[in-house]
């Protein structure tokens, strides 16, 4: 078979696919963490993740993704454009075929209840305790804690 035929054969297939999918026009949010839901299937514009593959935003029809969420900010901006900001120390983002999305997070906080000296504090701490680190395991215990500590500090500023 030639390059131009199985490139017509892929392009059909994947035409024929895509009308199959039921994508959605609005986009439905549920956003938890242990300590608080803070979205739970509210519609909104758009969300943007931070990912050990790169960070990311979604809009309604984007293609269903399964990502970890590294300790950083989500951003979430309702249908009125009001835009609120999050940090999320660990986790994972779905993004489902018919548009919903779930950001399940270790621990997520709205930034504007972050305290950014005391932030500093805990960075502080923390890479005190790398330093002083002896074994193997306290050494990556510190090194993770710094990692969040450091993400906390640059969504508090």
């Amino acid at each position: 078979m030639s390059f131009v035929k199985n490139a017509r054969l892929l392009a059909a297939r994947g035409s024929r696919l895509a009308q199959k999918r039921s994508y959605s026009d609005d986009m439905k949010l549920t956003f938890a963490a242990a300590n608080q839901t803070f979205y739970d299937a509210a519609v909104v514009r758009q969300i943007d993740v931070p990912s050990f593959s790169g960070s990311f935003g979604i809009l309604a029809k984007h293609v269903p993704t399964l990502a970890v969420l590294k300790p950083g900010v989500v951003q979430v901006i309702d249908n009125e454009g009001k835009l609120t900001k999050y940090f999320v120390s660990s986790g994972s983002v779905t993004v489902n075929e018919d548009s919903s999305v779930q950001v399940l997070a270790e621990e997520a906080h709205n930034v504007a209840d972050i305290d950014v000296s005391e932030a500093r504090q805990l960075l502080s701490k923390y890479q005190s305790a790398l330093s002083s680190a002896g074994s193997d395991k306290a050494k990556a215990e510190a090194a993770i804690a710094v990692e969040v500590a450091e993400a906390l500090v640059k969504a508090a500023e």
